[in-house]
């Protein structure tokens, strides 16, 4: 299996950058700072203006993630990029913060209510194939995902017209994440957060527009009432913290439901493009999630997902390769020791996601592409895969994010074969999320339907 082609791969960093190199690197893709070393050793520390270290080992990752959480907060660049678009939401606030918005929005992601979303996943689905159909051949899937996603997501968050714009919303995000994701040289440095970073200052219009269509829309629901059945919104604004009574206010309302816009459609939409890519890139893995998804259907929605389990594990498998939060970062409040090593206050804990998702120690020939690690009965440790997270903090929306992507990867290879563009190998590429860069140019062909019963045997 060692000769077999690999996906494509980010080439780490063979040699020490120093501080000017690191911060280049940093803005041209952040998982190049990422050490070849950090693929075989459980941790690897520096000091690069500041202190820094980056975890691979699960025990020591659970141990950031779950048993003393609260002395990790997110760093300070974390904090630096997002506030000015999220506020202090769900994805940045601390403590007592954090705790009683999760405790408020938990509601809106049970089960039942995810589950009730399912219709909207599947006409997004069956809409973008549609487009496809349509389209002239090779076609980039990453923007067609991008596309798909954000039907569900601005549908399940201001379903209806409410005047929200939702392509200037989009527009105003992108170029948000576009020109304040790149890591500064100051951050590189530790400067404080009160230290202006140039970059940083010139997005704030588009953003400012995106907020007020947000708070209009908040407004109008607020003058009309819930919907039926109801939506994101409307289950947000229903929602309280069971310990104290407490709702969000129209201003917390508004910044987390620009969170889950962000979050809720760019991650999933790479999964996608990741997944569709690597399904093109093994006829015999997309030949057997086609089949499944063809037994499935017709019409992929809930009620079908138990009889996906290998869609699910190319999802899976799509996340482990591609994770698009590959690279977190905390800040230590106090002094601990992490996998033998002194932590201080104010040292830079790195989380690694993509060397921890390709670790030699963890997985089995890790830079090729196999579902089947995912195949039921499998047992890896909790924190050695760790897309949307871990511990008290894990990602409030991975149930969504998956039975979304689910539902669309099956719809998508149940109607079409995809094959590779030659010569057009997307590179991952982490500012912000692990982005195809080039996107990813697929031709799709329309799949023979599934017999409905075998032909007789003669």
């Amino acid at each position: 299996m060692g000769d077999k082609e690999l996906p494509p791969r980010v080439a780490l960093a063979s040699r020490p950058l120093g501080i000017l190199g690191s911060a280049l690197t940093a803005r041209r893709n952040v998982l190049e700072l990422i050490p070849e070393l950090a693929l075989r050793q459980p941790m690897v520390s520096g000091r690069l203006g500041i202190r820094w270290h980056m975890v691979m080992d699960p025990a020591a990752l659970r141990r950031v993630l779950k048993d003393r959480v609260e002395d990790y907060p997110k760093s300070d660049v974390t904090r630096l990029i997002l506030e000015p678009a999220i506020g202090d939401s769900l994805f940045v606030a601390e403590g007592t913060q954090w705790r009683w918005q999760r405790l408020a929005a938990a509601p809106a992601f049970a089960a039942r209510n995810v589950e009730a979303l399912a219709p909207v996943m599947t006409a997004a689905a069956e809409a973008s194939a549609a487009r496809i159909a349509a389209a002239e051949q090779p076609f980039d899937a990453y923007a067609e995902m991008v596309a798909a996603t954000f039907d569900v997501i601005s549908d399940v968050t201001f379903s209806g017209d409410e005047g929200f714009d939702r392509e200037a919303v989009h527009l105003a995000i992108d170029r948000y994440i576009a020109s304040t994701g790149r890591v500064s040289l100051l951050d590189v440095l530790g400067a404080p957060p009160w230290v202006p970073r140039p970059g940083r200052l010139v997005s704030g219009g588009a953003l400012r527009r995106t907020k007020l269509l947000a708070d209009r829309a908040i407004a109008e629901r607020a003058r009309r009432g819930p919907r039926v059945p109801p939506d994101l919104l409307d289950l947000l604004r229903a929602g309280v913290d069971p310990e104290t009574g407490r709702a969000m206010n129209p201003a917390e309302l508004r910044d987390n439901l620009l969170t889950f816009i962000v979050a809720g459609h760019e991650t999933t939409a790479l999964t996608l493009s990741w997944a569709l890519y690597l399904c093109a890139f093994d006829p015999a893995v997309q030949a057997r999630g086609a089949a499944e998804a063809q037994a499935a259907g017709p019409r992929i929605g809930a009620a079908q997902l138990p009889r996906l389990p290998y869609i699910q594990q190319i999802v899976q498998e799509a996340l482990r390769l591609y994770p698009p939060a590959a690279f977190l970062s905390r800040t230590a409040r106090r002094a601990d020791m992490l996998g033998g090593r002194e932590i201080r206050p104010g040292d830079t804990v790195m989380l690694p996601i993509y060397a921890l998702h390709r670790h030699r120690l963890l997985w089995d020939n890790p830079d090729a592409f196999d579902p089947d690690r995912f195949a039921p009965g499998v047992e890896r440790d909790r924190f050695a895969f760790l897309p949307f997270g871990g511990g008290p903090r894990i990602c409030i929306g991975a149930n969504f994010a998956l039975q979304e992507a689910a539902i669309i990867l099956a719809t998508l290879l149940a109607r079409f074969d995809f094959a590779r563009v030659p010569g057009a190998v997307p590179r991952p590429r982490m500012i912000l999320t692990l982005r195809p860069d080039g996107g990813v140019w697929l031709r799709a062909s329309a799949r023979p339907a599934l017999l409905e019963s075998p032909p007789p045997v003669c």
